[in-house]
């Protein structure tokens, strides 16, 4: 198992959390995953996590998908998680108009450390399943699920119900399991992504 973090390539660090049941150690490869081909050799892995990262990407997000592609092995599974643009809270937010719809729109205060990079483009379920097929990827599994703290924003089920809108994919954080099948064509740029 490696872990890949934003930094100068070739360099790595090791990082450890502690954990209930022991610390847990992990070597990390920093380089940049909108940019830099990843170190590693064709189909080194079984499965690739991109857990709450594309939304971040300032640059080329489908750099990072293709180079995921090319480091998992024919068969092997790539599972991204991201907050969804098209979740209840989202659409909350539209109706009331006072705040930004972006689950993440703020922000960090420059006295309270380095600067992060906030959400570029959030995801609806449907975009993020169209890059990852664009990336040469077969989905296996693209759903949403709701967080706790937003389900009052659930009430809006009846609304969009009564106005023929679905009411599918509208939890607050969208998930896809896909697997790498090498027959698959790559289209690197799909137009929904990119001008």
């Amino acid at each position: 198992m490696r872990g890949a973090y934003y930094g100068r390539r070739g360099k790595r660090e090791t990082r450890t959390v502690s954990l209930p049941d022991g610390d847990f150690t992990c070597r990390l490869d920093l380089f940049d995953v909108e940019r830099d081909r990843f170190p590693y050799r064709d189909g080194r892995f079984e499965l690739v996590l991109a857990s709450e990262i594309i939304e971040h990407m300032i640059y080329d997000p489908m750099h990072t998908l293709v180079e995921s592609r090319r480091v998992l092995a024919e068969g092997g599974h790539l599972l991204v998680s991201t907050p969804n643009a098209a979740s209840y809270a989202v659409l909350a937010k539209v109706l009331d108009g006072r705040t930004n719809p972006k689950i993440f729109p703020q922000y960090k205060r420059p006295d309270r450390g380095e600067p992060e990079i906030g959400h570029m483009h959030e995801y609806t379920a449907h975009e993020l399943g169209l890059a990852i097929q664009a990336a040469g990827f077969e989905i296996e599994r693209l759903f949403t699920t709701p967080m706790e703290e937003y389900n009052a924003h659930h009430a809006l089920v009846k609304l969009l119900e009564a106005n023929g809108y679905s009411t599918e994919d509208r939890g607050e954080q969208t998930w896809c399991l896909a697997v790498k099948r090498g027959a698959l064509p790559v289209d690197r740029y799909p137009e929904f992504l990119y001008f």
